[in-house]
């Protein structure tokens, strides 16, 4: 029997399938999300999840020994909104930049925004920043491609 391919994980799907999902202003702010990533990451989008615009990977691995694979930047967009995948806890841990960041929810890793007219995109790419510094880091702590 063949394994199961993790729901997280890297496809071939062209990332151009995924973005022409969304049309309108929305989709030239997905550009723009594209090319601010890239930017940042200094990889090349990849597809996870078959809607998830992956840059770059990381391993990471639990005390309890489960663990898994999830890019080192990554977003989605939708109809409705925007959907930043970033590191555990930030809006813990950089609250001041989320208080000037605009209009946005925000859950444990995602970072939600409606539309990005109405953000201060030098505090997103802040956020980007932090984040993919985050994700480096903690991958280089093990030396094992493993977070702690």
């Amino acid at each position: 029997m063949a394994e199961k391919q993790p729901a997280m994980s890297p496809s071939e799907m062209p990332v151009a399938e995924v973005l022409d999902r969304v049309s309108g202003p929305r989709r030239a702010e997905a550009d723009e999300l594209l090319a601010i990533h890239r930017e940042i990451s200094g990889s090349e989008p990849v597809v996870w999840a078959g809607r998830i615009i992956g840059f770059g990977e990381h391993e990471y691995r639990y005390e309890s020994g489960r663990g898994g694979r999830v890019p080192e930047l990554a977003f989605a967009t939708g109809a409705q909104r925007h959907t930043l995948y970033l590191t555990e806890d930030f809006a813990e841990r950089w609250p001041e930049l989320l208080a000037a960041l605009g209009p946005h929810r925000s859950s444990k890793v995602c970072l939600y925004l409606t539309r990005l007219s109405n953000i201060d995109r030098g505090v997103l790419r802040q956020i980007l920043e932090r984040t993919f510094a985050a994700t480096r880091g903690a991958r280089e702590i093990t030396g094992e491609g493993e977070a702690t």
